[in-house]
């Protein structure tokens, strides 16, 4: 009786817009601009931080000094160490941690979630080990999200112009049509537009995939090449992932959209994108592991060049601009080398993908 009054409760929050209780894994740039976002809408929002001394500056001085300098959060914020605190009874938890940990900290917290809860994916990568995008990987852990209350987020969105109210556009993914147009007025403000998709797979490969095209343009802006040779890495960069994508059952029509060619633009074409930074450096002459070491934060395109390496050869597809990325990351081939070898390929006919 207990349980069914619970679940009764629970069902009610979620026709009352207000009353949304949120938990948010991961405290970075996005998911600390998620967290005011949603705060400064008045849901209840507690939030997992992983570092011990970001933690205590948050509760500090409600500032993110590593990860978003400068932004005064919401002071309604609550901040916790504890996984099981961040997603006991929460009607909805907002995952925004790295691709290569989402797995370990999805099981760890399984076991707590409500079991109505609305899963919601804002990460961006590709499991390195397994080749799964993240959707696959929580459907690994509880199959039922295959078909209900698992979301993706994804879109061209620094989080820096989100949290200045600068105007923005993400789509919101999931097979459950219900549980995107939940998330899609949970996460709507009138700086931030959100649209819904079905099509998750499609959503989750365009977000992680622009990643190394973001590498390669960085790259080629190091080299002091112009303009020219960015739109052609864009371009073909976006052939490349239509091509990946549709092996992999998504639909093409999605690249074309925020998660394909609006994130694409976007980190290709700014030094905010880390990606790009990590490209440009490479392109200077540095060495990947002192570019790494620099970096505070995450450049996700570094590890899902990996991934999408090997997944273009499971799934036997051409990904010329990846692989040279692959060669120059992980094997050392020098930059000029890989531009003279994408280059100098056998002529064909162009076709979209």
């Amino acid at each position: 009786m207990r349980r069914v009054l619970c679940d009764t409760l629970f069902s009610f929050c979620f026709n009352s817009m207000q009353s949304y209780n949120i938990g948010i894994i991961g405290a970075g740039s996005w998911g600390t601009t998620l967290a005011h976002l949603l705060a400064e809408k008045g849901f209840s929002i507690t939030q997992w931080v992983f570092e011990e001394e970001l933690f205590h500056a948050l509760k500090r001085t409600r500032c993110n000094t590593i990860y978003l300098p400068g932004v005064a959060l919401h002071e309604s914020i609550v901040y916790t160490q504890s996984l099981t605190e961040a997603v006991h009874e929460k009607q909805i938890v907002l995952w925004v941690t790295p691709s290569r940990v989402f797995r370990t900290l999805f099981e760890k917290a399984h076991p707590f979630f409500h079991r109505e809860a609305i899963q919601v994916c804002a990460s961006k990568g590709i499991e390195n080990d397994t080749l799964k995008c993240l959707s696959e990987i929580a459907e690994d852990k509880d199959p039922s999200f295959r078909k209900q209350r698992y979301v993706a987020i994804s879109g061209p969105s620094f989080a820096i112009e989100v949290c200045k109210k600068i105007p923005t556009a993400v789509v919101v993914a999931s097979r459950d049509i219900k549980s995107a147009s939940i998330i899609q007025e949970v996460m709507a403000t009138p700086w931030l537009r959100t649209y819904t998709s079905q099509d998750i797979i499609g959503v989750e490969l365009g977000g992680a995939l622009k990643n190394i095209i973001a590498v390669a343009t960085g790259v080629a802006d190091g080299l002091g090449y112009g303009c020219n040779t960015r739109a052609a890495l864009i371009t073909r960069g976006l052939a490349e992932i239509i091509r990946l994508g549709v092996a992999m059952g998504a639909d093409p029509l999605t690249f074309s959209g925020l998660s394909g060619l609006g994130d694409l633009v976007l980190t290709c074409t700014s030094s905010i994108s880390r990606n790009y930074r990590v490209g440009l450096k490479l392109g200077q002459g540095m060495g990947l592991e002192e570019i790494l070491s620099d970096m505070n934060m995450v450049a996700e395109g570094v590890y899902t060049t990996r991934a999408a390496f090997f997944l273009a050869q499971k799934y036997q597809v051409d990904m010329p601009i990846t692989s040279e990325v692959y060669h120059l990351l992980y094997e050392k081939k020098p930059a000029q080398q890989a531009v003279k070898d994408l280059m100098g390929r056998n002529l064909k006919r162009e076709v979209p993908v």
